[in-house]
């Protein structure tokens, strides 16, 4: 069963909760396609909203921020297979925007996923998301039946019938990281080892969940960045559900990029709990990270002392601005 939501449900249920797992920039791929003639499949998987430019054709026609196939498909359906960023996930909700794509765009799409942890040779795939109508210049967000979603898949099949354009495409899942192994040191707030930012004060000019990707990123835009505050006593907050309780041993705040608009000071707090809907900035943090100052674009390393066993952290930027990664290392429980 699949239950359609609007977009405000969909970001407080969905994405606040989970994590795209084959965006681009959690290191999803696009292993092949039946067709792009028009419109490379790849740019399903970009951050952000599609571009327009009315003004720009290429040598196939009309250029589209998108994925767009040949008209009069002889198949049922064009497809697209993507290999998912992190070692697996059990499947949320997928979103279909089809922004700017009018007169072109896909009918009807449908969802499939298979686990293959040894190979990209896929032979095998399930329904995940029955077929759907899909309409011009649109975003849609269908969420599977929570009993049908605890097998973790590897890869994804996007299928639209019969033919057409899709601007983005989006997977959310549950990571069901592989690594996770008693004793080993590891970052626990990595997006590929299951950490999600869950709830933050602001986020303008850039998401808090960028701050969990992997790498030091390729400039200000996919890190953390919040609007200019003016109030005094101000700071800044994000919330990040790790992947595992961890003890931590290290906390390491990353400003790269951020030369001219790094916040003057980071704070860092953790917390154990079950329950995260009574969780605020308000609940009864500890803190493991005292006020310290920051600077401009570098690795700031704070280590933790102690053996209590954390459940999220609070990172806190006074009185705002940006942060490019936050890592959380310590050992599972």
């Amino acid at each position: 069963m699949v239950k359609t939501l609007s977009a405000e449900q969909f970001q407080s249920q969905i994405v606040n909760n989970y994590t795209n797992v084959i965006g681009k920039q959690v290191g999803g791929q696009v292993l092949s396609c039946s067709d792009e003639f028009f419109a490379e499949a790849a740019n399903l998987i970009k951050p952000g909203k599609a571009v327009q430019d009315l003004t720009k054709f290429v040598p196939t026609g009309k250029w589209f921020d998108g994925w767009e196939t040949r008209r009069h498909n002889t198949e049922e359906a064009d497809w697209v297979i993507f290999k998912m960023g992190v070692a697996s996930a059990q499947l949320i909700g997928v979103e279909v925007d089809t922004d700017n794509f009018k007169g072109n765009c896909a009918p009807e799409i449908s969802v499939e996923a298979a686990q293959n942890f040894d190979s990209d040779d896929i032979t095998e795939w399930e329904t995940v998301i029955d077929k759907v109508e899909c309409g011009p210049s649109q975003q849609f967000f269908f969420v599977r039946d929570q009993g049908l979603t605890d097998k973790n898949y590897t890869h994804v099949r996007l299928r639209m019938y019969p033919d057409g354009g899709i601007a983005r495409f989006r997977a959310y899942g549950k990571v069901v990281p592989t690594n996770l192994t008693k004793g080993a040191v590891i970052d626990t707030a990595a997006v590929g080892n299951g950490g999600v930012a869950i709830a933050c004060s602001d986020q303008h000019f850039s998401p808090a969940s960028n701050i969990l990707l992997p790498g030091r990123g390729v400039d200000m835009s996919d890190g953390w960045e919040t609007a200019r505050s003016r109030g005094a006593d101000h700071f800044d907050w994000v919330i990040v559900r790790l992947g595992a309780a961890t003890n931590i041993k290290k906390v390491v705040v990353d400003t790269a990029f951020f030369r001219g608009n790094f916040p003057q000071k980071i704070n860092v707090s953790a917390i154990s709990t079950s329950d995260e809907s009574t969780l605020s900035v308000k609940s009864d943090w500890t803190e493991i990270v005292p006020n310290s100052p920051t600077g401009a674009d570098k690795e700031l390393e704070y280590p933790v002392d102690g053996d209590a066993v954390y459940t999220h952290v609070l990172l806190k930027m006074i009185p705002d601005g940006g942060v490019k990664r936050l890592r959380v290392f310590g050992t599972t429980a």
